[in-house]
């Protein structure tokens, strides 16, 4: 009988030991969990305050008078717009295209068929 008693007082003080183990482990893990609450409220709280802001610095009216202060803008005047009879056909090319340049080949030739890649199969062949 009494080595019943010394073995369930073993795996009692075994099984207060684990409890002990547990609770400290739930305690530390709270500890995060509070902290890491507190890490989210401030960081929703700097990102609600930054769209503040940049509601603030995107208002129209806003960029509007900065507009009015700092570039010294006016409406378009009639006299600035021409027809469309005066642009030119084509822009003059500002570069020669290299001869062995596939894309263009391509280009100049829109009609032809496209290099693939692969090796022409010829018809005989087939």
């Amino acid at each position: 009988m009494r080595l019943l008693n010394i073995c369930v007082l073993v795996l009692l003080v075994v099984a207060v030991v684990h409890v002990y183990e547990i609770k400290f482990e739930s305690t530390l893990r709270a500890e995060r969990v509070s902290k890491m609450r507190g890490d989210v409220r401030r960081a929703r709280e700097a990102i609600a305050a930054l769209r503040a802001e940049w509601a603030t610095l995107d208002n129209p009216a806003r960029i509007q008078g900065l507009v009015r202060r700092h570039l010294m803008l006016g409406p378009p005047l009639a006299s600035q717009f021409d027809s469309l009879d005066n642009l030119p056909e084509r822009l003059p090319p500002v570069s020669q295209p290299l001869q062995n340049d596939a894309v263009a080949v391509m280009i100049e030739n829109p009609d032809s068929d496209p290099p693939t890649g692969s090796i022409a199969v010829e018809s005989e062949q087939r």
